[in-house]
Parts: C-alpha cells; structure tokens; sequence
C-alpha cells in the first residue's frame, strides 16, 4: 500500500514491482516482453535501485535468460538512447567487434584496409581498463588525433574517407553503460547474456548494416575455453540477426600476444608497419581474415584484401582517416624515456608464452589503467623479441620493457616470470591457427 503525503501530488502507478521480477529470475521463470522492457527503463531512469538490479543480474547470471528474453532485453537497452542511421552514405557498412586481447591492434590496419575495398567502416571503440588495451588509447599516442565527434562529424568523414575509429557518444544505449558498471562490481561480469546484450546493443545502436565479431579464447582473452567462446559468438550472432544484421563470428586464438608489441604506441606503430606491407605475420593474417569476412557480410566479396592491402591503398585511407581527426600520421610517436631488457636464461625452444603475464606486464609498467579515470603512458608497454616456435640462446633477448617511470620495472619484470616456457630438446609443434572456427 502507498501512503501519500497531505499536500504532495500522488505517485504514478508502475505497472510492475522490482522485487516481484527479481524473484521470477530468482526461481528459474521467464520475464514477460513488457516486464523486461519496463526493468530497462525504469533502471535508465533510477526508479530501480543498484542493488535491486545487482540482485537481477546474479539470477541471470545463475539462471540466463532465454533467447526471447535475451533479444528483447538487447532492443530495450538499445531503446534506452539514440539509434545512428548511415543509410545515407553512398557506400555499405560493415563494422567489427572484438571481445579483447593482449596485442589485439587489429582495429587500426583493419578499417582503413576495409574502406580501401569500398565498404564504410564505423568503428566506435573504448578505453582500456587493467590488462586489455583500448583502441582510444592506442591512437590518442599519435599527436593531435582526437578521439571525439559529433554524428554530423562521423557521417562526413565516413562520406569522404571511407573509415572513422572515435568515442561512442553517450547517447547510444546508456543503460548498458549504466548496468556494465554495476556488473562490474558485483562479479557478473561472466555472464554470457549479459555480455552478449551489452556488446550487441551498442553495435546495433550504432547502425551498421553488417556486422563481424573477433571472439577471442585462450589465456589472454576475457573467455578462457573454446566451449565458451563459441555460446557467446553464437548468442550474439543470433542477436544480431534478430535485429536484421548481417552478423558473423570468428573465434580466434590469444593464447599467445598478437604480434610483438603490447602498449599504445607502440602498437600504432606495428599497425603502420602492417599497412607498409610488413609486420608480424599473424597480425596481417588476422587483418585480412576479418576484413574478408566484412567484405563478404557487405556484399563485396569481388575484392581481394590481401592485394588491396599490398598495392598500399590502405595506408593512404589511414592517414586520411588520421589527418581528419586532427592527427599528423607522419609525426614521431612517442617513446618512452626508459627501458629494460629481460633475456633467456637458457638455450632452446619456445613452447609456450603466456598472453595474460605480458598483459599484465604493459599495464604495470602504465600502458594501462586500473580505473577508468587513470592517465595511461602512451610510449609504456612492452616489446618482444620471440615467441613460440623461436630458438634462443641464454642471454638473448627476449623482451624489452618501455616505460617513463622507472620504478615500474620491477613490477613490470615480475609479471613475466614463467611467461615464457623453454624447453632444451623440444621439437617445434605445429603453430595453433590464429582462426580457429566460424560461426555465422
């Protein structure tokens, strides 16, 4: 019953009570459509209270959400804000999305390499936060590049370069920004429908006609077995599907860093080395594996990325896309003022190098943030010298740790104690493939 008090207007009537639907999850029921679209509204607009949404999500993530309840949770967090519309560009539209990796740089040559080809290619991207790099980040290292734009800004450069990589403005599905901070704090994070409506929702949000999804498994990836990794690509595919995307999924290996660099400059400049036509070879490998598969959601399978992206066509769409963000592509990234070598102490094979330790190692030596409202070092990070399948000798170098405050080493060192596994007599196994499966 609701007590009114002499002289205040009577409260408005909800159709539903939060308990009541914290309770259905709770017992294993299934919410209604009209329940699910009042708890996202009501949440965005704080009728209801953390810790009662803190309560829904532990039932979800105990008891998920079937797949009508998964899609219509996903539409009324993309109804809670704005919805871009690009069907006014005179070129398709094909984005991507990656669940993170250690080394994971593959946005900055993929974009560029896609729009290059004739596809339209708006990539919204985050911040980093603790061992996974964010794509912001890595380009705010290039002097003068800014991360903002207004939708008007997007849409011309889209018209005129082809590609934009910014800030997701704050008007596409803010409840997910709301709820991904609460999940953040109250260990559910893991579950698979929340991070599938989460990712989903702003990507639809952002009004892509295509859509291909880089899930990534292995130690430095955020799912750790190939079974998960494949019910989240599965969940999100049907997702977006639902939503009329076109959406694929690969599931690609990071159980090893991808390429040689993890920190921010550093990474832009492994990404401009791919663009030149060289670079480690499972970052180019990755690039024109995601970039085929956007080609072909965007029906223009005719083009080859691999000879668009040797004929340099992709670096001039790069320095477009940077120079129309304010950055100067041909400028000095920075470089850090300090660094330390770390060598074998022993000869023979790499067999293993652990993705999560040099993760852990680039944000200790301040590649990363612990918070979201942490400065990051653009030139820190760390470099390396072999991988898996390399022979050394002792004393040869294995990584190089870069970083402006050098009482970080230390810890940054630590980190990689184990990271890497030589073996004496060890005979090179065959290479695990950088795309393991596709769904879609």
């Amino acid at each position: 019953m609701t007590s009114q008090v002499a002289g205040q207007p009577h409260p408005t009537a909800e159709p539903f009570d939060a308990v009541e639907l914290i309770r259905i999850k709770r017992d294993g029921g299934t919410l209604s459509d009209p329940q699910v679209d009042w708890i996202i509204e009501a949440y965005t607009r704080g009728l209801i209270a953390e810790e009662q949404m803190a309560a829904l999500s532990m039932a979800i993530f105990f008891n998920g959400l079937e797949p009508a309840e998964l899609l219509r949770w996903t539409h009324a967090m993309i109804a809670s804000g704005e919805r871009l519309d690009f069907s006014s560009l005179s070129r398709p539209t094909a984005d991507k999305h990656s669940t993170g990796g250690v080394g994971d740089k593959i946005t900055l040559p993929l974009a560029p390499l896609v729009a290059a080809c004739g596809v339209a290619v708006p990539q919204l991207s985050g911040r980093g936060l603790g061992h996974t790099g964010g794509t912001l980040d890595k380009l705010e290292s290039i002097p003068g590049w800014r991360a903002s734009l207004s939708n008007a800004e997007m849409l011309r450069q889209l018209e005129k370069v082809g590609a934009v990589i910014c800030a997701a403005g704050s008007g596409l599905a803010p409840a997910d920004k709301k709820l991904y901070a609460l999940r953040d704090v109250t260990g559910t994070v893991e579950a698979i429908p929340l991070i599938a409506s989460s990712i989903m929702s702003k990507k639809i949000a952002e009004g892509t006609g295509s859509l291909v999804l880089d899930v990534k498994v292995g130690s430095g990836a955020f799912m750790k077995t190939r079974a998960d990794a494949t019910e989240l690509a599965r969940t999100m595919v049907e997702l977006g599907t639902g939503a009329g995307v076109t959406t694929v999924a690969l599931i690609t290996d990071i159980s090893t860093p991808l390429g040689l660099t993890a920190g921010n400059a550093l990474e832009v400049a492994e990404s401009v080395e791919v663009l030149a036509g060289g670079g480690p070879a499972d970052v180019v490998e990755l690039t024109v594996a995601l970039a085929r598969e956007m080609l072909m959601a965007a029906g223009r399978s005719d083009l080859d990325p691999a000879e668009v992206l040797a004929s340099g066509r992709a670096m001039d769409v790069w320095k477009a896309m940077i120079r129309a963000q304010g950055g100067d592509p041909d400028a000095a990234l920075p470089t850090a003022k300090e660094t330390q070598l770390i060598t074998a102490d022993r000869d023979g094979l790499v067999t293993g190098l652990d993705a999560m330790a040099v993760g852990v190692a680039a944000w200790r030596l301040g590649a990363g943030r612990a918070r979201r409202e942490d400065q990051v070092q653009a030139a820190a990070g760390v470099q390396l010298h072999a991988k898996p399948g390399d022979r050394v000798r002792a004393g040869q170098p294995l990584v190089t740790l870069h970083t402006d405050t050098p009482e970080r080493f230390e810890r940054g060192a630590a980190a990689l104690q184990g990271a890497y596994t030589i073996e004496d007599d060890a005979l090179a196994a065959a290479p695990v493939p950088v795309v393991i499966d596709r769904i879609g």
